[in-house]
């Protein structure tokens, strides 16, 4: 399965999902890559395999302080954080397109990842329905202060 990604600068993601016909013991990804562009010799850069690479860490370090420089030891543990988060959406995501007895990955299985587990809404990706509110459950003794204050009102 080839997802593309026209609103990123990743050439694409390429998922590998077992058959329908398999159990739910086979429905993790087998093989998440992030292709990158070619270096030289025609090979992948290290670089490329990433989602987030040095550079763009340090862009979006320098957007928040301009005068902040992380050591190296950081970049590689934040570089190391954000791939790991990304595999395991995207396993995620994939177990959730299993059950729903898909062989494709859409964005409503990544969305419905990020938004159950991380409480992540993902500007652009969601329905035009509102978020459904969760309404507080009401304890006893708030009942008891609302019936006092109702009752003192009415006097």
């Amino acid at each position: 399965l080839t997802v593309l990604s026209p609103q990123s600068n990743l050439n694409f993601l390429l998922i590998s999902l077992p058959p329908p016909g398999a159990g739910m013991a086979n429905s993790t990804a087998t093989a998440v890559k992030v292709m990158g562009a070619p270096g030289p010799a025609g090979r992948s850069s290290p670089e490329g395999s990433q989602v987030l690479s040095k550079k763009k860490l340090q862009d979006l370090v320098r957007e928040i302080d301009p005068n902040e420089q992380l050591d190296e030891d950081v970049e590689e543990m934040l570089l190391q954080i954000a791939d790991d988060f990304i595999e395991s959406v995207v396993t995620a995501a994939c177990q959730l397109a299993r059950h729903r007895k898909s062989n494709s990955l859409e964005v409503k299985d990544v969305q419905l990842h990020l938004e159950r587990q991380w409480n992540m809404w993902i500007p652009g990706y969601g329905s035009d329905e509102i978020r459904p509110f969760k309404k507080a459950c009401t304890t006893e003794a708030h009942k008891q202060r609302m019936a006092l204050i109702r009752k003192t009102t009415k006097k």
